[in-house]
């Protein structure tokens, strides 16, 4: 497979916050987002995407379109899936680093039949991540499947 490149664009609009689009991203939705560095550091701007939820954002998204790949792939019969994700920043070494990732999918099944392969999917979703293993965070997933009433 060759490789494949995703680009991104970042333009500083004022104090410690930016703009960020992708040129390959449709335009006519404002696909663009303002970055910030977060309220935890000096002159931090709340209420704006920050590189640490970005971070979390992508390990987290990978996660569920990699599990909607897996899900289909496998006939998979699944009413939602939903995942909540928290990264943990840290010092490691003197240095600041996301020391974790916990994802917490939860998935809502049809049928108490497809429990066990719900679980086969996410466990194989969570192994496939292309980002989860790109990083050097640790990735801890804590799934949930409820069957559908």
């Amino acid at each position: 497979m060759e490789p494949h490149y995703y680009n991104v664009n970042i333009n500083w609009s004022q104090d410690r916050k930016g703009v960020m689009c992708s040129p390959e991203l449709n335009k006519d939705f404002n696909n663009c987002l303002e970055v910030a560095t977060p309220p935890e550091f000096p002159k931090g701007m709340p209420g704006i995407w920050s590189p640490e939820h970005l971070f979390t954002a992508a390990v987290s998204s990978c996660l569920m379109t990699t599990f909607l790949a897996i899900a289909e792939n496998s006939n998979l019969d699944f009413k939602s899936f939903d995942c909540k994700s928290k990264g943990i920043l840290g010092k490691t070494d003197g240095k600041f680093v996301m020391q974790e990732v916990i994802l917490e999918p939860t998935v809502l099944i049809t049928d108490e039949k497809f429990k066990e392969k719900a679980e086969r999917v996410l466990q194989k979703s969570e192994a496939a991540c292309l980002i989860s293993n790109s990083i050097t965070s640790k990735v801890t997933m804590h799934p949930t499947i409820i069957v559908a009433k």
